[in-house]
């Protein structure tokens, strides 16, 4: 046997990882690949070599040729990768080199949403099955540049959204407003932190009321607040930021996912969830009909927050929403 086989039947982990890292600065990923073959294969007889097959994984969609990295992709599920495959090799290769690589079905999608969120206009390419997600495999005028993740050799870069103006304090209601039935808006704002509180520790709650933003906060059942108003594009930034997230312990969807659930929410906040796929003009145009609010509880925050408080002053109508998760251990 010769090392790497001699590593995997010993299960040894440590040893395997370090030669992980001798065969990427080798740049030899058909070795890794093999080395990923085995420590699957050993999984299945019972060694726990999983860890290792999943790096294995993650390394070679970051920084293995485009050949190799989309070969990956189509066969590896990314499980317990520091984030989602799709994500990882969409940033560090360009659709032109990955395209020829990449099986047709939803991974394909995928990864090309993720280019598409790098900049990239896929429009012309016929291969990518929109119905994933239903969204133009273009950026729209009206869209943020959303804050999209870094990926290292062992670690995931997720800078939230950046430049939001200072929030400052105000009082809130002591009347309370007057509740509404709007369960598709709701639910589209917990569908944001969906991970935070099925996969994590976290806790999540909406509201619509007939009402302004302060209502609405109020309504949460919070003591304090300070707030501040934002732009649309600020909105949509906080939105998919959150929705790509998976908190303290949740697996991470990617922004691509970010942006659909960011659309999603966004439509149902304007009343047109029904008419879902929307045409991208009237979906910028609800944009600019909505005001946007972000908040705190007036305390420090700690893990993984969201606050947003969203006014449709023509229906009368406000939402907000809260969430929060933090690492137990």
């Amino acid at each position: 046997m010769n090392e790497l086989d001699e590593l995997i039947a010993r299960a040894d982990l440590d040893g395997l990882l370090r030669h992980v890292e001798v065969l990427c600065d080798r740049a030899d990923w058909p070795e890794l690949r093999r080395l990923r073959d085995g420590c699957r294969a050993a999984t299945d007889s019972g060694r726990q070599l999983w860890p290792v097959a999943a790096h294995a994984e993650y390394r070679l969609a970051l920084q293995a040729d485009a050949a190799q990295a989309g070969a990956i992709v189509n066969d590896a599920t990314g499980r317990f990768s520091i984030g989602p495959l799709s994500e990882v090799v969409a940033s560090t290769h360009d659709w032109a080199s990955l395209a020829p690589h990449i099986d047709a079905g939803p991974i394909r999608a995928l990864v090309a949403y993720e280019r598409v969120l790098r900049g990239e206009d896929l429009r012309r390419d016929r291969t990518i099955d929109t119905s994933v997600y239903d969204l133009p495999l273009v950026l729209q005028p009206w869209e943020p540049t959303y804050p999209l993740a870094t990926y290292e050799a062992w670690r995931g870069i997720f800078a939230p959204p950046s430049n939001l103006p200072p929030l400052r304090p105000v009082v809130l209601p002591f009347e309370e407003a007057r509740l509404v039935g709007d369960p598709l808006a709701t639910d589209a704002l917990g569908e944001l932190t969906r991970p935070w509180t099925t996969e994590s520790n976290g806790r999540a709650d909406s509201v619509a009321i007939a009402g302004d933003a302060l209502d609405a906060i109020a309504a949460l059942g919070v003591p304090a607040a300070r707030v501040c108003p934002i732009e649309g594009r600020q909105a949509l930034e906080i939105m998919a930021w959150t929705a790509a997230s998976g908190g303290a312990h949740g697996r991470r969807r990617g922004m691509a996912a970010g942006r659909f659930n960011a659309w999603w929410a966004l439509a149902c906040l304007a009343g047109l969830g029904d008419e879902w796929p929307l045409d991208a003009e009237d979906l910028g145009d609800a944009l600019e009909d909505l005001a946007f609010y972000a908040w705190d509880t007036a305390e420090p925050e700690m893990g993984w927050t969201f606050r947003l408080a969203v006014v449709d002053p023509e229906r009368g109508l406000s939402w907000a929403a809260m969430a929060n998760d933090q690492r137990l251990d």
